[in-house]
């Protein structure tokens, strides 16, 4: 009976938000007060009901009812609780499930938290959003029913994929989706502000809270995945370049610099048309996202094997979400024009130069996605893969003038400034990354040189951060308690989010430049060393988990004057018969000790475990500096002038934008 609660209340969901995506509309049109009030209701009960029908699919797999055939194909008895619900969304249609939920509620959060939004442009967004929510609905219905009945129901269930059975994969899959989905919401407002022909300063204030809301969730999902790749699948890496990871970081690119052009938008009026397109990019990629995902056109470890009919219906969205998007921006951009000017030196001439480079990093990673794709369908015997040497040689060298322009923008002044002013505020974190790389290629040869640059990056990247706030601080009078008090909250989030990518810059070099690593076949009693590490294996023996079986090796790690011990896993699940890694990892500030075993393997010297042993400096930089990016995201959403908003600009000009004043 729950399933078919749940599912009624799905189908009841689609034709609420049918209603949605017309009424407001149609009342936004004609100014009709009543008809844009129903979007907000409408919103509010659409997020209710599909909030029904995930509680009743989550009791359904908590219950181990196996009578329905998500819940059997992707659960077991044996699966410990919170990965039973896990489960949930740990497949294609609870997935979806998760993917509409998440969309209603973001539709919910703009019905209340919309109050100082224009009524006609509220009614528009949340009409827009419900065409969007119509689109996910009709899919997850016809062609993904999660509640469908399984007869007879089998005794026991399938299994969750076991690399899902894991706390970091808890978290993941909704994290990323707070972070795809939230990028309807600005997609909405550039829909929005097409279709009423005005993208005034007081619009982007408006969205820009939207932006964060989505970007800061998906920064963490990025970092969370990266991490359980790392301990998880027993590799050693940190990023691969795997396609699915792409699709995350593709939106992620991009969501940067629509964030970076709002500002300039609120700021000076000006970017507007950036700032629309932006928008609309950042959520067609979030859907390229999902289609890669589901679509079946792709082998990854992320990817959920689904059919290709799916993945057409999943690509016609696409093409009319983006394409009418795209069609209303063609017609209306040569009117989206400002008047606001600004010199060449300025910061809105840097943060346009860093839209640039951010649209030519995501243009870089999206050849290398789809290239083996578009070549594959071309010919299908014509199999290729684009992996990190690509990235290495085209991604990471258009990186460094984006690093270096972060560092720079905030000491730009608005309009017009002065490069030999702008060079002496920023004499000082100039002067010690250059010493720091000088000294880092003297010590440890010129072979290490672009790592030590990498290293000097960071250190740049950091002290410039620093920067903004000791300039806010720091009044004519020395340190000023008071300054620190004043200093608005997305001042702090800038600085944060710009340490944060120093962090994560300085750790990124060290681990290309300074990881080292061995793999071989080991036994009890046997040392091997791998850089600073010298690893013995003490022992191995089989052990008995909730739902699988594992031998586990035990290591004694010696490093410097100091000794460690880690333990390693092989796990067998019994259901699937499926097998993974659980890698041993020592942390430290300095980096990570990482003991992983594999196979039983006979080499001359008879049987022994294959052992893969790895030492990785500052690797915990990379995930912390992205923490560090998403908590100065957060704190940037707290700033109060976001729950204040915009003054109310008089009247557009000739339905384009208002200039600044």
């Amino acid at each position: 009976m729950l399933a078919e609660i749940g599912h009624f209340a799905l189908i009841l969901a689609l034709l609420v938000a049918a209603a949605q995506a017309v009424l407001p509309m149609l009342g936004a049109a004609r100014g009709d007060a009543a008809l844009m009030a129903f979007g907000r209701s409408a919103a509010g009960l659409q997020a209710l009901l599909i909030s029904i029908a995930f509680a009743a699919l989550m009791i359904l797999f908590g219950q181990a009812d196996f009578s329905v055939a998500l819940v059997a194909n992707h659960s077991a008895l044996s699966q410990p609780l919170p990965y039973r619900l896990a489960a949930t969304w740990g497949n294609h249609e609870g997935s979806m499930l998760l993917w509409v939920l998440v969309l209603a509620i973001y539709g919910a959060g703009i019905a209340r938290f919309g109050d100082n939004l224009r009524a006609t442009l509220q009614a528009r967004i949340l009409a827009i959003q419900a065409m969007i929510s119509v689109a996910f609905l009709a899919f997850a219905l016809f062609t993904s029913n999660p509640f469908a009945r399984l007869s007879p129901a089998p005794l026991d269930g399938a299994e969750l994929n076991p690399l899902l059975q894991d706390p970091g994969l808890v978290f993941h899959p909704p994290l990323l989706y707070l972070g795809y989905v939230g990028f309807s919401v600005t997609f909405s407002f550039a829909v929005a502000a097409l279709m009423e022909g005005r993208a005034d300063p007081a619009w982007a204030r408006w969205m820009r809270p939207w932006v964060l809301a989505a970007w800061v969730p998906l920064t963490c999902g990025i970092t969370l995945g990266s991490f359980w790749a790392y301990y998880e699948l027993g590799w050693g890496g940190w990023w691969f370049w795997d396609p699915v990871e792409n699709a995350s970081f593709m939106p992620w690119l991009l969501g940067t610099a629509l964030l970076h052009s709002a500002i300039v938008t609120e700021k000076r009026g000006a970017l507007a048309g950036w700032t629309i397109l932006l928008a609309i990019l950042a959520f067609s990629l979030s859907l390229i996202g999902t289609f890669l995902v589901r679509s079946g056109i792709l082998t990854s470890v992320h990817a959920f094997a689904v059919d290709p009919e799916r993945g057409v219906f999943i690509l016609a969205m696409i093409i009319g979400a983006t394409g009418t998007a795209l069609g209303l921006f063609a017609m209306r951009a040569p009117q989206m024009k400002s008047g606001a000017l600004f010199g060449s030196v300025s910061r809105e001439s840097g943060l346009t130069i860093n839209n640039l480079i951010l649209m030519a990093l995501t243009a870089v990673v999206f050849l290398g996605t789809f290239y083996p794709v578009i070549m594959e369908a071309v010919n299908p015997a014509n199999k290729i893969s684009v992996g990190p040497p690509y990235y290495n040689l085209v991604f990471a060298p258009l990186s460094v003038p984006l690093l270096l322009l972060v560092t720079v923008g905030p000491m730009l002044a608005w309009k017009r400034d002065d490069a030999g002013t702008v060079g002496r505020k920023l004499l000082v974190p100039a002067a010690f990354a250059v010493a720091l790389f000088a000294g880092l290629s003297l010590w440890l040869g010129l072979d290490k040189a672009s790592s030590a640059f990498g290293l000097a990056l960071g250190a740049w990247l950091i002290l410039g951060a620093g920067l903004v706030l000791a300039r806010r601080w720091w009044g004519a009078g020395g340190f000023s308690w008071r300054l620190v008090r004043t200093t608005p909250a997305a001042t702090v989030g800038l600085a944060l989010a710009h340490a944060g990518i120093g962090v994560t810059t300085a750790g990124i070099s060290a681990m290309s430049g300074f990881a080292a690593e061995k793999i071989l076949v080991m036994r009890p009693g046997e040392t091997a060393e791998a850089g600073p590490l010298a690893v013995t294996m003490l022992g191995a023996e089989e052990v008995d988990g909730p739902n699988y079986r594992a031998l586990r090796a035990r290591f004694a790690v010696r490093q410097g004057g100091g000794e460690s011990s880690l333990v390693s896993e092989r796990r067998l699940y019994s259901v699937s018969g499926n097998q993974t890694t659980e890698a041993g990892i020592g942390v430290s500030i300095a980096g990570n000790q990482y003991v992983a075993i594999g196979d039983v393997q006979s080499d001359a010297r008879g049987q022994g475990l294959v052992v893969r042993i790895y030492w990785h400096p500052l690797v915990g930089w990379i995930w912390f500096g992205g923490l560090l990016m998403a908590m100065g995201g957060a704190a940037s959403l707290a700033d109060r002038r976001f729950r204040i908003g915009a003054p109310q600009v008089r009247a557009p000009l000739a339905r384009g934008l208002v200039p600044a004043e």
